[in-house]
């Protein structure tokens, strides 16, 4: 279960250094409106999105091989569905939502992107307990 520790904190640690300090710290920089910050943003997180499912992948490569038990499949699995549902359901909508800004719109704060930020709070919450059980 080595594989899936170093995997589960690695993706952990990426989700926390990107969405939570990368993502609100680029608008405060000087010269980045909002255009350029969600430009930036598009692409740091569609990478972030591909990265994040091929470390899901083998996270369940890993969980398959090694059979843990159900008390570390369950916070595991909830990661997994929780990026499914961001990049199937919730990312779409932002990235509608980003061209309409980008377009010169100027439009209110996005509810997609309040769902976007819930689903990374409980992915990380996941991530770190499934990480620690796997370490128990």
């Amino acid at each position: 279960m080595g594989v899936a520790v170093a995997v589960t904190f690695g993706w952990l640690g990426m989700v926390l250094a990107i969405s939570f300090l990368e993502a609100p710290l680029k608008f405060r920089a000087p010269g980045v409106t909002v255009p350029i910050g969600l430009g930036i943003g598009r692409i740091v997180f569609r990478a972030l999105n591909v990265v994040e499912g091929v470390l899901a992948l083998v996270i369940a490569a890993a969980l398959v091989i090694a059979a843990p038990p159900v008390r570390v499949l369950i916070p595991l699995c909830l990661a997994i569905a929780m990026l499914v549902i961001q990049v199937a359901l919730v990312r779409p909508r932002l990235s509608k939502r980003s061209d309409r800004v980008l377009a010169g719109e100027e439009l209110p704060r996005s509810h997609a992107h309040v769902a976007y930020v819930a689903l990374e709070l409980v992915k990380v919450a996941a991530l770190l307990t499934g990480g620690v059980l796997l370490l128990a």
